[in-house]
């Protein structure tokens, strides 16, 4: 592994210290997370430029495949290089149909946990993110987290974070056990949780947006690609620069399945964004751009 740290590092626990930029390996299974790789040696040999680039965060699931990606994160890099974390999620199974049921029942959760630790090889796992659903109140948290809590007492987890969730779900969980990071979609044009981005920050918690370049759907803004033009760079790079700029507690896990678009993605960590691009970039979700200070 290199001693380069893309765009900075966070630490999060004393165990738990992530690059900003990390790599989220969803696409690394068929479309859609299902099934296997479009290129398996092309998936390995991404998984292993990730680690030579000094990436230090890699975010997982068994359910991405499933099974796949697990399989392959073990396959490529095991033994684990000693400054890797792989953080992995729980809280949702597939179905032959490709659907994402809620999987939150106690012996679920505890399956799941096993189920990761055995696929990816390792004694405890590094970060678990609880997967909640939209329809879920607040207090519905408690049972399945305490089940994680409680792993975590045991050793088989050593932080604990959340995914779906709002400001009320984030503090019912603290209240239980300490939260490090919060796992949302979220990017430059999908910013419903704004508060939730500046609560993290208050707290010294992670905030970690999935679909961070749209998801499954590109984003596709003109706005995005007038920036992109008078900057020099593609349009994925700058919305992946602008979650940098959005707050000191962002952690990036922008998924790709290829080389050349694994090192695009760290290059958007050295991008400075102007006032006049982050004026534009903001009133892509109509808000006015931030106060810049020097």
């Amino acid at each position: 592994m290199t001693n380069e740290t893309p765009g900075g590092v966070l630490t999060l626990a004393e165990d738990l210290t992530l690059t900003r930029v990390g790599y989220g390996a969803i696409q690394l299974a068929g479309p859609v997370a299902w099934g296997p790789p479009r290129d398996r040696g092309e998936a390995i040999a991404v998984l292993r430029a990730v680690v030579d680039a000094g990436i230090t965060h890699i975010d997982t699931s068994d359910y991405y495949g499933p099974y796949v990606v697990n399989d392959l994160i073990r396959e490529a890099l095991h033994p684990y290089p000693r400054q890797l974390r792989i953080a992995t999620k729980v809280g949702a199974r597939r179905t032959p149909d490709r659907g994402w049921p809620a999987a939150l029942s106690g012996p679920e959760l505890v399956q799941a946990v096993h189920d990761n630790l055995r696929r990816l090889d390792v004694p405890a796992l590094d970060l678990v993110n609880l997967r909640m659903t939209d329809t879920l109140a607040a207090s519905d948290i408690r049972a399945p987290f305490t089940v994680l809590a409680e792993l975590r007492e045991q050793g088989l987890i050593r932080n604990l974070g959340v995914s779906n969730v709002g400001i009320d779900q984030l503090e019912a969980a603290r209240a239980i056990a300490p939260v490090v990071a919060v796992q949302n979609h979220y990017n430059v044009a999908f910013r419903q949780d704004d508060d939730l981005v500046d609560h993290c920050a208050a707290h010294g918690i992670a905030f970690v947006p999935f679909f961070p370049l749209g998801g499954f759907r590109p984003l596709q803004l003109e706005a995005l690609d007038h920036v992109a033009g008078d900057l020099g760079r593609t349009p994925r790079q700058v919305a992946l620069a602008w979650l940098l700029h959005r707050s000191p507690t962002t952690l990036l896990i922008p998924g790709t399945s290829r080389v050349a678009h694994l090192r695009e993605n760290i290059d958007a960590a050295a991008i400075e964004l102007p006032g006049a691009a982050l004026a534009t970039l903001e009133a892509i979700a109509g808000r006015p751009a931030a106060k810049q200070t020097g």
